[in-house]
């Protein structure tokens, strides 16, 4: 064999590997994907204590051991599936890189209120649940409970931005912490499970709450300088 057979044979397998591992690498991503919808959808009907990691291996079309390999852990599993339903995916974009959040900044005062309130009671219909069985998960488990802690205070911020966006103002002052509250998993599951509110109430309900707690109304401000 020529030097430069030897050289074109030992070139084409190295092709081939970055190949496969470019397949295996989306392969791995899919996989992961529909483990994670597979857990939010479980963990949300079902709380913590009634859903296995066999029911989410089931449900994905792959093997527990799958699940292990991926996420280590039932806790780290609920975790890592709370992270995707707050914004509906596995991709890693933060909200205020989302198209919800620049729709927060589009049209009428009313229309933009309009989509915060969709952006919430979505977000609640598919986490709610799900956030009770992150309750139960942390209990006694000093990491995930900080873990948990830090979540709030992320969804505190991005409430006040989305706010911001809306109203096209600073929000300040202690209403932040009445409306982030309101805005809660908690407050929606007692809403809406527990005293019985349609979706179309429980976001009337949080309008009239968000216009009152800031001293807002649905009418567009008048430009600067004109009285």
């Amino acid at each position: 064999m020529s030097p430069k057979k030897s050289a074109h044979a030992t070139a084409t397998p190295s092709k081939k590997r970055s190949y496969d591992s470019s397949r295996r690498q989306r392969q791995a991503e899919q996989t992961r994907g529909e483990v994670l919808v597979a857990a939010m959808e479980l963990f949300n009907a079902r709380g913590w204590a009634e859903t296995t990691l066999a029911d989410v291996a089931e449900a994905a079309g792959v093997a527990v051991e799958t699940i292990y390999k991926g996420f280590k852990s039932k806790k780290q599993l609920v975790r890592d599936a709370m992270e995707a339903a707050v914004v509906g995916d596995a991709e890693p974009l933060a909200f205020v890189e989302r198209d919800p959040f620049r729709r927060l900044g589009e049209g009428t005062r009313a229309e933009r209120l309009q989509v915060g309130m969709d952006i919430l009671a979505d977000l609640h219909e598919r986490s709610a649940g799900l956030w009770r069985a992150l309750g139960d998960a942390a209990a006694g488990d000093d990491a995930l409970e900080a873990w948990m802690r830090d979540g709030e205070q992320n969804r505190k911020l991005d409430t006040v931005r989305s706010l911001e966006r809306i109203f096209e103002r600073p929000i300040t002052g202690p209403m932040i912490d009445i409306v982030w509250t309101l805005y809660g998993p908690e407050s929606y599951w007692k809403l809406v499970h527990v005293a019985g509110l349609s979706r179309a109430e429980y976001q009337a309900m949080l309008t009239e709450a968000t216009l009152r707690l800031l001293g807002e109304s649905l009418d567009e401000p008048k430009p600067r300088g004109r009285r």
